[in-house]
């Protein structure tokens, strides 16, 4: 475990590896020797010690799973200093040295320095050994940064002994890749680092992450089971645009988070460009933060027209960030930054807060209002709190709200998920299935439980000449009819689409043909020029519907 790091076959202390049973899991060769033996047996407790009292001592001090350090004779008259590193994952360091501690050993350092889980070093290591390679003006090293994909998903599903376990077969397979005179380092959590001091060609270290991404993303069997995650990484070289070592770990990190935003499960070099590109993201974030206490968030409207009636029945409330310089932007653009951060929270109750407010405020009262609810926000049990609070202090009547949530909330099948979706639904506010059809198993959700509306994804609509979208349209909004679910058409952009979901018999379409989301103070006057005489027509002439001008 322990001799992918090369200074420990060349210093006098001697480092080993045991589990749960004192098993040996590895050593390197001073550990041996400072036992005065050849060969390591079985177990550390098989070692035959100078007198049956430091046998008894060393029994004892194992037994004990936490730090500690005991002095033993080897022979008579020749003391030993074992020190115990706390037990964690069924693992346990144990450092042997003579006379502890003496001037010229850095046994204790070494303890400082190395992950007892995975016998990599840890951050104190890595920056001994670019301090090292900065003495000797070294002026072409490498670093690598491995970050597990899923990782998070197998701690919360089959516990952390088993995540610790995945984590010793990942650096195994790590170890297996690297050379005797490259530094592993565990950075913490899953998250690890190769410190190549005299680095090769450019297409060497592309190898090794290509052939690293390769052996992570193979099937793993932890207690039974086969585990499949996969990583990504970030490579910065003093040779390329890193040229400080002091600078590597950080560029490296930029490269990763590059590999993640392109859709993990590959790896990326860093360039001087993606330096920019944090420094714009960090001043974005910070304005981000301040935002909704500054008052830049403003709620659009986008309305959603009952086909068979050809009335406005119903607006989704779309947020936007009017930000000093950057003018409006969209929420596509912010909207996964404020989940990152923990900003959506806030965000979202203020859009639930404002949308049942202004609603209050539209000259007619069967008018509805859709609202979108990220994940994040509702995995937290104060969502109910939000939507009751906002309804009891705009006083708008529950059921003229609406509550959009995407498949992806219901993933997980989680317990307390479906418990709020109750909640909310026993408050009187409906809810609504969005981008139906993009999902893993929307039918099964239909199943568990009784939603008011599905929102036909825009992707399906707007491929109208495709017969197979045309297809599941059609059945989609006969399966709604059939159970009596509304459908909505959204992203509806042409009359032709327009047309044929008319035919096909959807309750509800949304989508610029009918006007583009507009600001609060226009929808009375969208909603007086929508509904006048002139443009009202028979039955089924689906052509008196068209776009509304809504200004710039």
């Amino acid at each position: 475990m322990l001799d992918s790091l090369s200074e420990l076959e060349t210093i006098a202390t001697g480092v080993a590896v045991i589990d749960a049973e004192c098993r040996f899991v590895s050593a390197n060769t001073a550990f041996a020797h400072r036992l005065n033996i050849d060969t390591l047996p079985d177990r550390l407790t098989d070692i035959a010690l100078a007198d049956t009292h430091s046998n008894t001592l060393l029994g004892r001090q194992l037994r004990d799973h936490g730090e500690s350090a005991l002095t033993v004779e080897i022979t008579p008259g020749r003391p030993l200093t074992l020190y115990f590193g706390a037990c964690r994952a069924q693992r346990r360091l144990v450092i042997a040295a003579t006379g502890w501690p003496q001037r010229d050993e850095t046994t204790r350092e070494l303890a400082a320095q190395l992950d007892p889980l995975t016998g990599f070093g840890n951050r104190l290591m890595y920056a001994e050994r670019i301090r090292a390679l900065k003495a000797a003006n070294a002026t072409a090293s490498a670093v690598l940064v491995i970050d597990l994909d899923r990782f998070k998903q197998v701690n919360d599903t089959l516990g952390h002994g088993a995540g610790d376990e995945l984590l010793t077969l990942v650096a195994q397979r790590i170890r297996a890749s690297t050379r005797g005179t490259d530094t592993l380092i565990r950075l913490g959590g899953d998250e690890f680092a190769i410190l190549v001091p005299d680095e090769p060609r450019a297409e060497g270290l592309n190898a090794l992450a290509q052939r690293l991404v390769g052996l992570l993303g193979r099937p793993f069997l932890v207690n039974g089971q086969q585990i499949n995650i996969g990583a990504s990484i970030g490579i910065a070289t003093t040779t390329g645009d890193s040229e400080r070592l002091d600078d590597l770990l950080h560029h490296a990190d930029l490269a990763l988070y590059d590999a993640k935003r392109r859709g993990r499960g590959c790896h990326r070099v860093f360039r001087a460009q993606l330096e920019q590109r944090a420094l714009e993201r960090r001043a974005f974030e910070s304005d981000l933060r301040q935002a909704l206490a500054r008052g830049q968030f403003v709620l659009h409207y986008q309305p959603q027209t009952a086909i068979s009636e050809q009335r406005v029945s119903a607006f989704e409330a779309l947020i936007r960030w009017q930000h000093p310089t950057r003018g409006l932007v969209r929420p596509r653009e912010f909207i996964s930054l404020a989940e990152e951060i923990g900003e959506i929270v806030p965000i979202g109750n203020w859009v639930i807060r404002c949308a049942c407010d202004q609603a209050m405020t539209w000259p007619d009262t069967r008018l509805r209002v859709a609202v979108n609810v990220s994940p994040v926000q509702f995995a937290n049990d104060d969502i109910i709190d939000a939507i009751t609070q906002a309804l009891e202090n705009s006083g708008l009547a529950p059921e003229r709200l609406e509550i959009e949530i995407t498949e992806g909330l219901l993933l997980d099948e989680s317990p307390a998920i479906m418990q709020r979706l109750w909640a909310i639904k026993q408050l009187g506010v409906a809810i609504v299935m969005d981008d139906f059809g993009t999902g893993y198993a929307s039918l099964s959700y239909l199943n568990n439980f009784p939603f008011s509306k599905i929102k036909i994804d825009k992707t399906f609509i707007q491929d109208g000449h495709s017969p197979r979208a045309k297809a599941l349209v059609s059945g989609i909004i006969a399966m709604g009819t059939n159970l009596n679910i509304a459908t909505i058409a959204e992203g509806v952009e042409t009359a032709a689409q327009y047309a044929q979901i008319e035919h096909d018999g959807c309750d509800i379409a949304q989508g610029y043909y009918i006007a583009k989301p507009m600001p609060a103070d226009e929808i009375a006057d969208f909603l007086a020029r929508f509904h006048r005489p002139e443009r009202r027509a028979a039955p089924g002439a689906s052509a008196s519907i068209g776009p509304v001008a809504t200004g710039p």
